[in-house]
């Protein structure tokens, strides 16, 4: 199972970047059979950490700047790309025997992203009960191409994409999100001291089959933005710190086989509820590059380049 969430990112949005090799167990597909070994909590805790990391990418860069021009249409194709580093908490968690092992114990193991090695334990006649090792990742990235078209201080932000991996376990990856902004400052002053916008955006993407029938992976994320840049002319180009504070949710429902082929659903909250962001962009006339980094339980950076005008008047082409 493992295998297809690992790379739902990959497929999720036609590229993606990690910086470990996951080596031969994930070529093989062994580790789908591993996770097949976890139930109940025991696959919440191994899972966590994944969660997390794609909740962290998929919330961000909906926004790089608080200024939404007025007048006039404005149109931007726009290539973010989104990281997470996973620290050593993300690396382990405490994993109880399952399937009547005797004496029931609970130990330190990997997550998903933590050591690749298998943690074996022996019980009681000499049994022994092997918790299954992780992709040994320290970093996690996605790179999600999105539409963005405002007018009037209001925006709407669309990503999209389906892709068939041309992979039996894995199947279609399909992602959809859909978002909206709108300018707060234009109630203020003229030429506010700070552009203000208040926004949300929602993602749903789909992963796969179980052999049930059904989606294998179901991921809901949801996020609510207030936004604050100022916009600072140099030149030919405009300098624009910017910062952001918001409020997020992404749930993992994920459905699989158990390694005596019984169903097993279990559903994943991430543990980012709030995030404080701060970042800085350029804008030139045909676009605009920028960076940022979010503070929160899962921290991640992100950076991206915009071409369109979205972020210019035109008295300033």
């Amino acid at each position: 199972m493992l295998r297809l969430v690992r790379i739902t990112g990959a497929l999720l949005v036609g590229a993606a970047f990690s910086a470990a090799d996951p080596g031969p167990a994930l070529a093989d597909g062994t580790v789908q059979n591993q996770v097949s070994i976890y139930t109940g909590s025991n696959a919440i805790g191994y899972l966590q950490p994944l969660t997390n990391a794609f909740g962290a990418a998929l919330n961000s860069s909906f926004g790089y700047s608080a200024y939404i021009p007025q007048a006039g249409y404005h149109l931007s194709l726009e290539l973010p790309a989104m990281g997470v580093i996973f620290d050593d908490g993300d690396r382990s968690f405490n994993a109880t025997t399952e399937a009547g092992f005797q004496p029931s114990t609970t130990t330190r193991v990997p997550t998903a992203v933590g050591d690749g090695n298998a943690v074996s334990i022996t019980g009681t006649g000499g049994a022994s009960y092997s918790f299954p090792g992780g992709l040994d990742l320290h970093s996690f990235g996605l790179v999600v191409p999105q539409l963005r078209l405002s007018n009037q201080g209001t925006e709407a932000v669309l990503r999209w994409v389906a892709y068939e991996t041309g992979d039996a376990d894995i199947g279609k990856v399909e992602l959809f999100g859909i978002g909206g902004r709108h300018s707060l400052s234009q109630y203020t002053a003229k030429e506010p001291i700070l552009d203000l916008a208040i926004g949300a955006m929602w993602q749903s993407f789909h992963v796969g089959e179980n052999g049930r029938g059904g989606d294998f992976c179901k991921t809901d994320a949801l996020s609510i933005h207030l936004e604050a840049s100022k916009r600072m002319p140099m030149g030919f180009v405009t300098f624009e710190p910017f910062t952001s504070v918001a409020w997020e949710r992404i749930e993992v429902d994920i459905a699989y086989e158990d390694a005596n082929g019984s169903p097993v659903d279990i559903a994943i909250e991430g543990e980012n509820p709030f995030r404080f962001t701060l970042g800085a962009g350029f804008n030139f006339v045909a676009g605009q590059v920028w960076a940022d980094y979010s503070f929160a339980n899962t921290s991640n950076f992100s950076f991206g380049l915009a071409l369109g005008n979205i972020s210019r008047t035109e008295e300033e082409k």
